[in-house]
């Protein structure tokens, strides 16, 4: 007997081939949702340090700004004053210059209203100048005061309160303000800035406080510190009621003089003092006067 061979085919079981292909999908489903989770994790990671390394290099970026400004106001101009023999004996001939020389000074800031205003336009003429601040001012202004400096102009000392009865009460009293001016400039500038240059409240001469003043004067001296008033005045504090007043008070006072140490004063009600600034400056400069701050004097 002949028997065909017969390949047996097993028949196939439907339930279990759709239980096999479900749970097949569901792994690979679960496991593209993890690669995609995972590369989620490693992109937010990823993400996360180049911020952090974006922060860490905008963090050097600004500190190496702020060390290029501070290295380039260190080359301008001495940054911390020495009063030396040399500065005392350039003090001593502050009125004998031999070229023509103008030293702008403001009395009475800083303030938010005027100050910034001469900034502008010192830093647009390219001058710097000294402002002879009040202790009481600074405190209320440091980003003024702050400018000031980093702009290389000379920071000098008009005692604290500018009450005559309060800083003229004696003699210990006109370097206390000083003092007291001096260590308020030091906190906003961070620095330990010394200007040692004074300027008495009314001037250095004169006056119902005249013998304090003059005792005074050699306290200040014995303390490294110099004083100084003026040769030329705006009168901007002195009745000058016009911007016109302002200039022509200048122009009269700076006469035929070489060396000039003008007064003006950069309160917030001295807008007239800014307005006069610009043909104040474009006089001198036609007279051929350069101008200097107390950095070139004090050292």
């Amino acid at each position: 007997m002949i028997y065909d061979l017969i390949e047996a085919t097993p028949k196939l079981n439907k339930k279990k081939v759709a239980i096999v292909s479900t749970i097949a999908v569901l792994v690979v489903f679960m496991c593209v949702m993890a690669g995609i989770k995972a590369a989620k994790h490693n992109k937010t990671n990823i993400v996360s340090k180049n911020i952090l390394l974006s922060d860490n290099n905008n963090a050097l970026s600004n500190t190496e700004i702020s060390n290029n400004i501070k290295l380039k106001h260190i080359a301008s101009v001495n940054i911390n004053p020495v009063y030396t023999d040399v500065g005392k004996d350039l003090m001593s001939n502050i009125y004998h210059s031999q070229e023509k020389v103008a030293y702008l000074t403001f009395d009475d800031g800083p303030s938010k209203s005027v100050t910034p205003l001469i900034l502008d336009l010192l830093k647009q003429e390219n001058i710097k100048a000294t402002f002879f601040v009040l202790g009481n001012r600074a405190k209320a202004n440091p980003d003024v005061l702050k400018r000031e400096y980093l702009e290389g102009h000379y920071i000098a000392n008009h005692g604290y309160s500018h009450i005559y009865g309060e800083i003229y009460s004696s003699v210990e009293a006109v370097l206390d303000e000083y003092n007291r001016t001096r260590d308020i400039v030091r906190e906003i500038l961070g620095t330990d800035y010394d200007g040692h240059l004074f300027r008495f409240p009314g001037g250095s001469t004169g006056g119902k406080y005249k013998n304090i003043k003059t005792e005074a004067k050699t306290l200040l001296a014995d303390n490294n510190i110099a004083y100084i008033d003026w040769n030329s005045l705006s009168s901007d504090a002195a009745g000058a009621k016009t911007k016109e007043a302002i200039i022509q008070n200048t122009i009269d006072t700076v006469g035929s003089k070489n060396s000039v140490v003008i007064l003006m004063h950069d309160a917030g009600d001295k807008i007239l003092t800014y307005e006069a600034l610009p043909e104040i400056i474009s006089y001198l400069r036609e007279q051929g006067y350069v101008f200097k701050n107390f950095y070139s004097v004090i050292k």
